[in-house]
């Protein structure tokens, strides 16, 4: 198996991004929607964006957000990524690339097989986040813990992808084996509370997604 790309999403304090850099993740993923109990400011985005630059690759996630909004985030943040993480259509996809000239991340919400095969409408997208699909009525996208059927992505055509969706250091090494994922991502997973990262957490979840692959080239 080919190395994991590591992805963690939902960080807000200095202390947690550099226990996500120091554990040797690839990604680390930054909330703007306000509903979410890990949205961060722009003044925190500045702070943490430059403590993160060249260090490791940097997601600004946001939920069916307008171009306005995108160029603030992307003026404090300067990402490496765009993750999309709403019901953004695939032409919306190819708006914000060419708008904003990163790559983006599209998030697909999963609860049936007809969810995981709309990942072949968004190949606009330079990679395809599978996660749970949320509940009627959820207040939020994502960052619920829940896990969904692995066996539902099997034989997707999605070819750059992340597994999401409840996973944790308890339950990655599995979710791994059952999917052959290229990429994981956690958020809620490794915290100790809603919201709050947990460093002991963040180590072990890496370590747990590096104990399956060997050593290959980084996004």
């Amino acid at each position: 198996m080919s190395r994991v790309i590591v992805k963690i999403c939902g960080l807000s304090t200095a202390p947690t991004l550099e226990a996500a850099i120091d554990a040797g993740a690839d990604m680390a993923g930054f909330v703007f929607f306000e509903k979410s109990p890990r949205h961060i400011g722009l003044g925190t985005a500045h702070d943490l964006g430059r403590l993160a630059a060249g260090r490791i690759k940097k997601v600004a996630l946001t939920v069916d957000a307008a171009d306005d909004a995108l160029a603030v985030i992307v003026e404090a943040l300067a990402p490496d990524y765009l993750q999309l993480h709403g019901c953004e259509s695939p032409a919306r996809v190819e708006a914000v690339k060419a708008r904003f000239g990163l790559p983006v991340i599209k998030a697909i919400g999963v609860a049936t097989k007809d969810d995981a095969r709309k990942a072949a409408a968004f190949a606009g997208a330079d990679i395809i986040l599978f996660d749970a699909k949320p509940v009627p009525g959820a207040a939020l996208p994502g960052g619920a813990g829940v896990v969904f059927d692995w066996r539902l992505l099997r034989n997707i055509s999605a070819t750059n992808w992340m597994l999401s969706g409840g996973l944790s250091p308890e339950n990655v090494a599995e979710a791994l084996a059952a999917t052959s994922a290229p990429g994981v991502d956690v958020s809620s997973g490794v915290e100790s509370g809603r919201g709050v990262k947990d460093v002991s957490r963040i180590k072990a979840f890496v370590g747990a997604a590096r104990a399956l692959s060997s050593p290959a080239s980084k996004v």
